[in-house]
């Protein structure tokens, strides 16, 4: 079987790139924007004849497109996100080739939900940001494509090569710095949110089942379980040996404290928060799994604590 995959760099992509080259029935070929794929293509740029052109060249059996972006305005989050997916559902429909499509949602496609509920895949998507409106449009691309595609919604990927933007990322720096300087004392906002924390590991997992099975439409991809930053800070915490106290700022009004949940520049540390969940997704996601069990026969196997372990020893390789 021949995969295309798009977005090998990123995050998710790498350790796709990973899994697909482990099976011995895949021939890999990687599509992206840096020096080290085995084609250089920007798909916000790009037009679709050109990669229609190459589709029909490699005649892939599959195009997995892990590329996107998370961070930015909204004109440049619908670039990456949005015009991009346009651009390869484009291609895919003029090419020969009739590969099928598996495409990386977001679980910030459905927005805030009501704490204590699993979110299905039927559940009408809010999204409450740009990032998971640009998201949502992509799937929504996909879903009237009329192409052979599955969209994985991917709820909050962590485990190693987490990015330090991200909540568990920025976690693992605080403490890090904490205990660099000898600081007893960790302070904190934002870790009463609660989020389906899932190893991008078992992200790339389901993806190359995806890749082998028929299933079409949406399926989540999540552990199916929230957890609290703030017993994720306990448990990392335990991880690396930090015996300083944790505590929580109530993040009153007026200017911004620190956040785990948000990169803040300078300028955004002096001024009020626009909004308390910058992902969009309120206090609380939780993902429902059932249909990626049904579909996919897949169940998530890495658990948080060894997700954290794995983020933990990277920070501390900065320590």
């Amino acid at each position: 079987m021949r995969v295309l995959l798009i977005g090998a760099n990123g995050y998710l992509g790498r350790f796709v790139a990973d899994r697909l080259l482990a099976d011995p029935a895949v021939q890999l070929t990687a599509l992206g924007r840096g020096d080290d794929a085995d084609v250089r293509f920007d798909l916000a740029s790009g037009s679709p004849g050109a990669l229609t052109r190459f589709l029909d060249a490699v005649h892939p059996g599959v195009v997995v497109n892990c590329a996107g972006a998370t961070r930015g305005g909204a004109r440049e989050l619908t670039r990456h996100n949005t015009v991009a997916v346009a651009t390869v559902c484009e291609a895919l429909r003029r090419s020969g080739c009739g590969a099928r499509l598996v495409q990386i949602g977001c679980g910030a496609e459905y927005g805030p939900s009501q704490p204590g509920s699993s979110t299905a895949e039927d559940a009408v998507p809010r999204p409450g940001g740009p990032y998971g409106v640009s998201k949502l449009a992509a799937t929504e691309l996909v879903l009237g494509s009329g192409l052979d595609a599955v969209v994985l919604r991917v709820f909050s990927p962590c485990g190693p090569g987490t990015p330090a933007g991200s909540p568990l990322g920025r976690l693992a720096e605080a403490m890090r710095r904490a205990m660099q300087s000898g600081d007893g004392e960790l302070k904190l906002t934002g870790l009463g949110v609660q989020r389906d924390f899932i190893d991008v590991r078992d992200v790339a997992r389901a993806v190359h089942a995806a890749s082998l099975s028929a299933a079409q439409g949406v399926i989540n991809i999540g552990s199916g379980r929230a957890v609290r930053l703030r017993d994720a800070a306990s448990v990392l915490a335990r991880v690396a040996g930090y015996a300083g106290a944790l505590h929580e700022l109530d993040g009153p009004p007026g200017p911004v404290r620190p956040s785990i949940g948000h990169p803040r520049s300078e300028a955004e540390h002096m001024a009020p928060a626009a909004y308390p969940y910058p992902d969009g997704c309120g206090s609380w996601q939780q993902a429902d799994v059932r249909t990626a069990r049904d579909r996919l026969g897949w169940r998530p196997r890495i658990n948080l604590e060894e997700s954290l372990a794995d983020i933990w020893m990277e920070a501390a390789c900065r320590i």
